[in-house]
């Protein structure tokens, strides 16, 4: 897809990993595929410290809060619909009140009690909510269009208009099948990456009027 062969590619690949800049994560859905992705915090360190390197007048300021963002309409979706993908839409939903955000899942089922209490952490009372299945959406628009399961990306239906999809390989917190105190801490990491993840979202569609990398 690159037009290169592909030792080159898995070679600089590897580079780009051992340095922190690059991620890589099997997928869920067939572990002979990889999915990779720029680390994005470790991108901006390396960015600033490469600035501060070549004259003291670089220096990065503090990013500013995003205070504007235009109105779009975002889908999240994974499997079940009961972890990933409505933590997902809770946190932009708040973070970006006048986005359309919402979540679905190919086999939905009840919400998981973890992916309530960590969003306690960020202020959120999702007790209530009900799972939705994706066919619910499949004739509305959307301006993008994110799988955060490697088995949803793989069944994803196309959607009218201008949606971009957009893939996030996002583990499931809930696969080890052990209790809920002992798969809390998993859901704790999902929800601190969906939230980085969000931050960057935000801050790129911030600045940038048409689709940007996400």
């Amino acid at each position: 897809m690159v037009g290169h062969p592909q030792s080159l590619v898995s070679y600089h690949l590897g580079k780009l990993r051992a340095d922190g800049l690059v991620a890589a994560r099997r997928s869920s859905f067939d572990a002979r595929d990889a999915y990779y992705h720029l680390d994005l915090r470790n991108c901006r360190g390396a960015l600033a410290e490469a600035g501060l390197a070549l004259h003291p007048g670089l220096r990065l300021v503090p990013d500013p809060a995003v205070t504007e963002v235009r109105q779009r309409n975002v889908l999240f979706l994974c499997t079940g619909n009961s972890a990933r993908s409505p933590v997902a839409e809770a946190l932009l939903r708040k973070r970006a009140a006048r986005m359309e955000v919402a979540s679905a899942g190919s086999h939905p089922k009840a919400l998981h009690p973890n992916a309530v209490r960590v969003l306690q952490n960020y202020g959120i009372e999702l007790a209530d909510r009900a799972p939705q299945h994706l066919s619910r959406y499949e004739d509305q628009r959307f301006d993008y269009v994110i799988t955060l399961c490697d088995r949803v990306r793989e069944i994803c239906p196309d959607f009218p208009g201008p949606a971009w999809h957009v893939h996030w390989s996002i583990p499931d917190p809930a696969a080890s099948g052990g209790a809920d105190q002992e798969t809390y801490p998993a859901f704790e990491r999902m929800a601190a990456e969906l939230d980085e993840r969000i931050g960057f979202l935000l801050a790129a569609l911030s600045e940038t009027p048409e689709r940007c990398i996400i």
